[in-house]
């Protein structure tokens, strides 16, 4: 950019070179007085009236962000999941924690009676390094890692599990303020938990009390049948059981930011003559690498995707698909 010196200089010298224009010495008459006149009026109503309509759609556009839209803007809330890598996965696992550690490794909770666990999986074989098989009477359910240790809830219980990460074995219980337990999540500092309902839990990991309660909430209606959780760039995101769709949470307010849609995922398994499959249930975040992982209870797959807004038009209905009924 050159100097404020250099740029005055240069506009001196135009100036000389610029002849002054001759002084006319007609007056104007009172027509000429009275067109130049009545532009100026009409440019200043011109300008009167883009002042009112930008005034109108500021109101407009602030009544939108309180009071929602009936036709909200699709592509900056739906989205969907490019398949980019494909990894072998327990068809005998009905997932219902992941998450992702380090080094390629996942922590996965698995349920049903008899059949719960907790396990350390090599992402890229889907080789169960090691297991901790739970008793009978306990269904194991959400998953998160905090530091050194893995917590673990029960389903059908206010209780649940704190392992050692590096041994499985070693195992402490504890309770909790849900009125379920399903899923879990963390941001480093808190957990977030869900009980099959509505609201997002924000838990304190010493002492497991409730911090706060939101309850999840669509275009002013709420989101039930929260299921398991994961903490991704700031947002809650949380499967809704018995959908394809992961919804996008505020941890803040509860309001849901957008929704994943990933019907393609189990439909692609159905096709594929895999027909004993359960619901998609398993997110998992590696924030070292922003890869997200996603799974399902049953399924022979774990595919790592990446998130893109719906670049068409939704044809459906984004409630009827996302949001069951609590009925």
């Amino acid at each position: 950019m050159p100097s404020q010196a250099g740029a005055v200089t240069r506009m001196k010298s135009v100036k000389k070179l610029v002849p002054k224009p001759q002084q006319l010495s007609i007056t104007a008459s009172p027509a000429s007085f009275f067109r130049v006149n009545c532009r100026k009026i009409s440019l200043s109503v011109i300008a009167m009236l883009a002042l009112c309509l930008i005034a109108l759609l500021s109101i407009s556009s602030i009544e939108e962000r309180v009071l929602g839209s009936s036709t909200p803007p699709l592509s900056d809330q739906l989205y969907t999941g490019e398949v980019v890598n494909e990894f072998p996965h327990d068809p005998e696992a009905f997932t219902q924690g992941l998450l992702y550690a380090e080094k390629d490794t996942l922590f996965e909770s698995t349920g049903l009676n008899g059949r719960s666990s907790v396990r350390r999986v090599v992402l890229s074989t889907g080789e169960v390094e090691v297991s901790h098989k739970m008793q009978y009477s306990d269904f194991g359910e959400g998953l998160t890692l905090l530091g050194d240790r893995l917590f673990q809830v029960i389903w059908l219980h206010s209780t649940g599990y704190i392992y050692d990460r590096y041994n499985l074995s070693k195992f402490k219980g504890f309770t909790h303020e849900m009125k379920d337990g399903w899923g879990l999540a963390t941001d480093g500092k808190v957990l977030y938990g869900s009980d099959g309902t509505s609201t997002l839990y924000q838990i304190d990991p010493h002492t497991m009390k409730a911090i706060t309660k939101h309850t999840v909430k669509y275009r002013g209606q709420e989101v039930p049948r929260l299921n398991e959780l994961e903490y991704v760039n700031g947002e809650v995101w949380a499967n809704v059981w018995m959908t394809d769709c992961i919804a996008r949470i505020s941890p803040k307010d509860g309001m849901v930011l957008g929704w994943i849609l990933l019907p393609s995922l189990r439909e692609g398994l159905f096709a594929s003559g895999h027909e004993q499959i359960d619901v998609l249930n398993g997110i998992a975040w590696d924030r070292d690498r922003s890869r997200i992982f996603v799974t399902g209870k049953l399924w022979p797959k774990l595919f790592e995707i990446k998130v893109h807004p719906l670049k068409t038009p939704f044809k459906g209905d984004v409630k009827k698909m996302c949001i069951p009924n609590t009925v």
